[in-house]
């Protein structure tokens, strides 16, 4: 199975049924984000499972979810604190991820990590948001990349690294392109009445203060 284009709106809207289709029977995909090229699923165990198995990724590392809004966050369970509010209205849709507590009952425990708390990000990727959208629920996200490698640049790469996976039909890969040498999301783990920085990433710690003040890590 070839990559599929993504990178125009007519390349987009064309990817989207089969995609949606491919996700629903619970494939895997590849895809394009903000910053890097990601792997993911929808997020019931089974296929988070699957999606840990083809990542060679430890159970203990939990994987975040991409949104197309907060709503669509907050419909899972996922709750925000003041500070998290703040955080999101400042830099979402873009590359910060927020740890929120919640989603018990209606997301896998493999999300969940050690604090209590799940990944989510508001992805601002045009594609994956519509995307995302068309499916109608937050898809899994962690960069395409194998154990102790780079993430992939391209989705060439990720064809070659994960060849088995395309040739059996369990992985879909979306060629969004070549993407640039950007960092990964930052990262903020918002459980607790503090917010803690996790990761400084794409977003920087002066610029989480800049735009929360009191409410930034």
């Amino acid at each position: 199975m070839r990559p599929v284009p993504f990178r125009t709106e007519e390349e987009v809207t064309a990817a989207l049924p089969p995609t949606v289709a491919h996700l629903g029977a619970g494939g895997l995909i590849a895809y394009p984000t903000e910053t890097v090229y990601g792997l993911g699923s929808r997020p019931r165990a089974a296929e988070v499972q699957a999606l840990a198995r083809l990542k060679g990724r430890r159970p203990d590392k939990p994987f975040l979810l991409l949104v197309a809004d907060r709503d669509m966050a907050e419909e899972q369970g996922l709750a925000f604190s003041e500070a998290a509010s703040a955080l999101a209205r400042a830099f979402w849709p873009g590359p910060l991820t927020l740890v929120l507590p919640g989603g018990g009952g209606r997301l896998p425990d493999a999300l969940r990590g050690p604090e209590g708390g799940i990944a989510v990000r508001w992805t601002s990727h045009r594609g994956m948001a519509r995307l995302v959208r068309a499916l109608g629920e937050p898809v899994t996200s962690t960069s395409a990349n194998l154990p102790g490698a780079p993430p992939a640049p391209g989705a060439e790469a990720i064809a070659r690294d994960f060849a088995p996976a395309l040739e059996v039909g369990t992985l879909l890969v979306l060629d969004g392109g070549v993407l640039g040498n950007s960092p990964p999301s930052t990262v903020v783990d918002c459980t607790q009445p503090m917010p803690r920085l996790v990761r400084e990433g794409a977003l920087t710690l002066a610029e989480l203060r800049r735009a929360a003040g009191r409410l930034a890590p």
